[in-house]
Parts: structure tokens; C-alpha cells; sequence
């Protein structure tokens, strides 16, 4: 069996910040990570692995040169080989330009049988290329899998997680499957893993290499843009009441009185 990872490399967001004037994300100094859901993805691709001899799990990515870091990463926690996807093309890319690129290096990848995506970067939080990709390449997709019940020969039976509980579905493959942290526990990485990863070989696949014209990639193929993100800005300081049941609620009577709300 062949399974195709799609990850990302993004920042983390504990520590990002947005610059006040320009209204963008301020990226100096800030650490990447692997997505969080990308690494459930790789989980549940690596542990069909262990289950069914002869798998193999290739990882691909979008993203400037530095991803590199991010899918070696991926190789230290089992992956057999990571393509990252990089040039000037790219940039600017929405999740439907982002979404045509990764077709296209998985084309270049030749047959599989699965593919696994994140439910949704938390950079950007729209759960969109996952699905897009899946639609670029014609086949189906399931977003929001906690557990993969049963793997047959041509289908696969996975639950879909819901706001009140879950659905079970059976798919044909190949198809994508979009992971949340539900499905599973990433496993560590050991040292020796680490080192082979860092002398391991990431291919680095421009636009030429994938067969993608520059009109079809990158900001020139984005229809959605972003004009300007920012931070709301911070709620008043509360003010807490004290006194009995009764004195609190004519307190908290007057000062609505006091504003106009009643």
C-alpha cells in the first residue's frame, strides 16, 4: 500500500504576533512547527504501516526552503520520503492555488492508495485543502476522521466525527482523509531516527519539475485574497460585585440603568 501525507509548516502561534500598522503577521524570530492535525495524518498513516508490510508513506509539502526542517521531522517519526514543493511561483498561494500545486507533486508521485491531510492549518483555520486537493484530483474524501475502522481491499471504513456524535462511512480508494487529534496520539522520535533523517534526501520540486504553469500556481491563480488581518482590541478590565444575592442584582441593576441598557 502506498500512502501520501500532504503537511504543512507553520508558525507557532502561541508566539505570533501582527504588526499594528501593516496589519501582517509578524514572522521574525517566530518558531515553525509541523500542523498539529498534519501530525495526526502521519500518525495514521504510519501505524497502517507498521500494521501492513510492504506500505510505504511519503510526505509532501508547499512551502519556502526552510520546510525542509519540518519534513525531516516527519522522516525521524517514520516517513520513507518527503518532496517538498518550493519556488517563487508558489507565493502568495490561497488554499486554491495551494490546493492545485499539491495535486500536481502527487500526481508526480504516481499511484496511491491513500492520502491523508490535516483537517485544517492553525495558521489559517479553513479545512479547505484538503478536500480542494482531493477535488483537483478526482477522488473522493471524508473530512473529520477520528478512527479508520477497517481497511479492505478497495474501500476503507472510517468514522467522520460530528457536533453530536459520529457517522460511519465506507469509501472507495484511493481517497483523502482529513485527521483530527481525535484519531490519535503522534509517536516520538528517537535519536537514531534523527540522525538518519538529517542525512536523508528531500527533493525539492519547482513548477517544471510538477508540469504546472506559473498562471496556474502561486498568487496569479488565487482568487481569494487577504487585505488585512489584526487583533481585536482588548475588552475592558470586568468590575466583580460583592455583597448578598439581592445587594449584587441592585448593584448590577444601577450600573445597566446607568449605561441606558434598560
Amino acid at each position: 500500500m502506498k500512502i501520501i501525507v500532504c503537511a504543512k509548516q507553520v508558525p507557532n502561534t502561541n508566539e505570533v504576533k501582527i504588526d499594528p500598522v501593516k496589519g501582517t503577521l509578524i514572522r521574525d524570530g517566530v518558531p515553525s512547527i509541523l500542523n498539529p492535525d498534519d501530525a495526526n495524518a502521519l500518525e495514521a498513516a504510519l501505524e497502517l504501516k507498521d500494521r501492513y508490510p510492504g506500505t510505504t508513506v511519503s510526505v509532501i509539502s508547499m512551502g519556502p526552503p526552510q520546510a525542509t526542517y519540518m519534513l525531516r521531522e516527519c522522516l525521524a517519526m517514520g516517513a520513507d520520503e518527503a518532496i517538498l514543493l518550493s519556488s517563487r511561483a508558489f507565493g502568495g498561494a490561497d488554499t486554491c492555488a495551494t490546493s492545485t500545486t499539491l495535486a500536481a507533486g502527487i500526481r508526480k508521485l504516481g499511484k496511491y492508495d491513500l492520502i491523508f491531510a490535516g483537517r485544517q492549518a492553525i495558521d489559517g483555520d479553513t479545512a479547505q485543502v484538503g478536500p480542494q486537493t482531493a477535488q483537483r484530483l478526482g477522488i473522493p474524501s471524508v473530512t473529520y476522521v477520528q478512527k479508520i475502522r477497517e481497511i479492505k481491499e478497495n474501500t476503507v471504513v472510517v468514522e467522520r466525527n460530528l457536533e453530536d456524535g459520529y457517522e460511519v462511512i465506507e469509501i472507495k480508494t484511493p481517497c483523502l482523509l482529513t485527521a483530527i487529534k481525535e484519531l490519535n496520539t503522534p509517536r516520538y522520535m528517537s535519536i537514531a531516527q534523527i540522525e538518519a533523517a538529517y542525512k536523508a534526501e528531500i527533493k525539492i520540486w519547482n513548477e517544471n519539475d510538477v508540469n504546472l504553469a506559473p498562471s496556474d500556481a502561486g498568487l496569479n491563480a488565487s482568487p481569494t485574497q487577504v487585505m488585512r488581518s489584526f487583533t481585536p482590541p482588548p475588552k475592558g478590565k470586568g468590575e466583580m460585585l460583592a455583597g448578598t444575592v439581592p445587594e449584587m442584582a441592585a448593584a448590577l441593576v444601577a450600573k445597566l440603568k446607568e449605561k441606558h441598557a434598560i
